[in-house]
């Protein structure tokens, strides 16, 4: 427990996502200065690099059921072994798995203790989706009568303004929804529809598919990035029978280790005194996207 908290370079941060996004050039234009400006490009301390990795939800308190009746919590921690193991495998050597015990309420403030005692360098809390009620049909799946929404598919990433270093988490969650991206795995935009009501969100990536979801306990109190990853819906019968299988269990994994590394390079060792100094203003990051969502994202059915 004895490391200090690695918080981000902002700078080398906003270069990173805007050179995703086409925004920003390298003035070579050559294959050697293509491979100059990759030799200088900075490495991630993958040994010293600290990842919580969150199973959502609890054994006693265990999240949605899924179209067939099986509950959110296995779906995560399935989910979130493989993403450890991923990252271990990698290089992240100080990787943790979180897995709380307990009710709803009590586990939350636990995974925040957790992991602001562990001088993490960046906290991902993996969930799977299920819909409203008012939105749930019947069907009679081995015997017994199960809901089920075939409405809506596809991941979501939720990030909060109240994180102590919304940038970074703002940056980590784009590096995040790129990776599974390229990997044709398309965000759920029915989070920006009316009709969702008091669970509307405001999108505020529309590349990567990222949402703001501010009164998350486990985004807006952690003192490091935080994210949080809905992989897929469980509610829709088609998507929970991909979440369950290990080749898309893979893909996400990878695309989390892949977005990890990534922002890994662009963080540098701060004091806690320069983290507890962050500014206010760095939350004005959290505006609306100015983009529709992609036309390849799930729609209403």
């Amino acid at each position: 427990m004895g490391y200090r908290l690695r918080v981000g370079a902002v700078s080398l941060v906003v270069a990173a996502l805007l050179l995703w996004q086409g925004e920003f050039h390298p003035a070579s234009g050559g294959p050697a200065g293509a491979q100059a400006a990759k030799s200088a490009a900075p490495a991630c301390d993958r040994p010293a690099f600290r990842v919580i990795v969150d199973v959502g939800h609890t054994a006693e308190a265990p999240g949605a059921k899924s179209a067939r009746g099986v509950y959110e919590y296995e779906f995560n921690l399935s989910l979130s072994k493989l993403i450890e193991q991923s990252l271990l495998d990698a290089g992240f050597a100080k990787t943790v798995l979180l897995v709380t015990e307990g009710k709803a309420r009590p586990g939350l403030a636990h995974r925040v203790s957790e992991a602001n005692g562990a001088s993490a360098d960046l906290f991902l809390s993996i969930h799977h989706d299920s819909v409203p009620d008012k939105f749930l049909e019947k069907w009679d799946y081995e015997g017994e009568q199960r809901g089920f929404s075939d409405r809506f598919k596809g991941h979501s990433i939720f990030v909060s303004k109240d994180n102590a270093d919304l940038q970074a988490s703002l940056a980590f969650a784009s590096l995040l929804g790129k990776e599974l991206k390229a990997r044709d795995l398309h965000y759920t935009p029915h989070y920006t529809e009316k009709f969702m009501g008091n669970r509307r969100r405001t999108l505020v990536d529309a590349r990567a598919g990222v949402y703001r979801y501010d009164q998350l306990i486990v985004l807006k109190n952690t003192r490091m990035p935080a994210v949080l990853l809905e992989a897929g819906s469980i509610i829709n019968r088609d998507e929970e029978l991909l979440m369950a299988s290990p080749e898309r269990q893979a893909l996400i994994s990878a695309a989390v280790t892949d977005a990890v590394d990534g922002f890994c390079a662009t963080r540098r060792p701060q004091s806690s005194e320069q983290v507890a100094r962050r500014p206010a203003a760095a939350k004005q990051a959290l505006q609306p996207a100015a983009t529709k969502p992609s036309a390849n994202a799930a729609k209403p059915r």
